[in-house]
């Protein structure tokens, strides 16, 4: 499973022996793999500034994952033709996010501890930002290139009543520069074929005997010239209607049809020199918020388990990687077990949902006696 719980518990003798037994029984029934987090000793501050930093922290970390989510479906977008090989793109410092995740270490060098912990938050938050900032810029002129360049390939498919037909006549299907005569373009329905070759030349008058000619065929139906005089194109037109024969509006513009190639072959360049630079791009900065991501994680323990448990700072936290979806429901109740004398009133609710404690809101969702946090590397769902 791509799933962790971040979790921590007092880091007191009592406690360390709680984590002993989980270690023990996880392992036992193969429910988690368990692995210390390590996290630096940060300057606490005011109790205040850590309340404050709890509410902060809470929204940078749901932007944070926001931003990365984006930032994958965005390599998928990009690697349309390779879309396998997306998670090989999406990686932290060199490695898979696995790996990251439970061999993680705290960036001295980029977030140093020693300074206020507001003044890391505020480092995170504004590297975020600016990669948010960077991917919209970066995707919307490669999303509208792409776009363009779609709806161009869309005039090119379908069938012969919604398609182009740039690409399908030629200069010499056509009587051009005549002051008299001109050429239609015709839909005929296979079925009608015969019906065609024998009524065309009488459904009006000049029409040029022998003038038609089928051009191209999808499943359905033929396009088929026909050549006539200029002053019967109208009639020629209802009279092939009720025939169910659909003459379709198409001028032969050689100046256009050539635009229109250069403008697919341009967009196709286009699109092919900024998918490169845009795929980098993502790498580099999908694999920076996601290590931001983790730090803002480690951060969020910290913090919580300063203004759950207590000073001194003393608290032990432990990764646990889930081992099967169906064995989650009995690792949280193990967990519940072993960690409920942190706060019996909470544990006993969590046994009987139906108990209700003035003042207390519990969820078996949201509430958990140790410090709780999850992280999901699902990134693509």
């Amino acid at each position: 499973m791509s799933e962790f719980w971040l979790i921590s518990a007092p880091g007191d003798k009592e406690n360390l022996q709680a984590l002993e037994r989980m270690n023990h029984v996880t392992s036992k029934s193969n429910l988690s793999r368990n692995t210390k987090f390590a996290i630096p000793d940060f300057k606490v501050g005011t109790l205040d500034s850590l309340v404050g930093l709890s509410d902060e922290l809470g929204k940078l970390d749901t932007f944070a994952e926001s931003l990365i989510k984006r930032m994958a479906q965005s390599a998928v977008e990009v690697m349309e033709d390779s879309k396998g090989k997306v998670h090989e793109n999406l990686l932290a410092n060199g490695v898979d996010l696995t790996s990251f995740v439970t061999h993680f270490e705290w960036d001295m060098a980029k977030y140093p501890a020693k300074q206020p912990l507001m003044n890391v938050v505020d480092t995170l938050a504004k590297q975020l930002a600016q990669i948010e900032t960077d991917l919209k810029s970066r995707t919307a002129a490669y999303s509208v290139l792409k776009t363009n360049l779609e709806n161009l390939e869309k005039k090119s498919t379908g069938n012969l009543f919604t398609r182009t037909l740039s690409d399908i006549v030629s200069k010499e299907d056509f009587v051009l520069d005549s002051e008299y005569l001109t050429t239609l373009l015709v839909i005929v329905p296979k079925s009608s074929y015969a019906q065609w070759q024998k009524t065309y030349e009488s459904l009006s008058d000049m029409v040029v005997p022998r003038s038609t000619k089928l051009i191209v065929e999808d499943n359905e139906a033929g396009l088929f010239t026909v050549t006539l005089f200029r002053k019967v194109t109208e009639d020629f037109k209802v009279k092939a209607k009720e025939n169910k024969f659909i003459v379709r509006e198409f001028y032969y513009d050689e100046k256009e049809i050539k635009r229109e190639r250069e403008e697919m072959t341009r967009l196709l360049s286009d699109k092919k020199q900024q998918y490169g630079p845009l795929l980098r791009w993502l790498k580099v900065n999908f694999s920076e918020a996601f290590i931001a991501w983790i730090h803002i994680k480690a951060l969020r323990v910290f913090v919580e388990s300063v203004l759950r448990y207590g000073l001194p700072v003393n608290f032990q936290a432990v990764l646990l990687q889930p081992q099967k979806k169906s064995a989650t429901k009995r690792l949280r109740e193990v967990l519940n077990s072993v960690f409920r004398h942190l706060d019996e009133v909470a544990a006993a609710s969590l046994l009987d949902a139906s108990v209700e404690i003035p003042g207390l809101q519990l969820s078996n969702q949201d509430y958990f006696p140790y410090v709780y946090f999850h992280i999901d590397l699902n990134l693509l769902d």
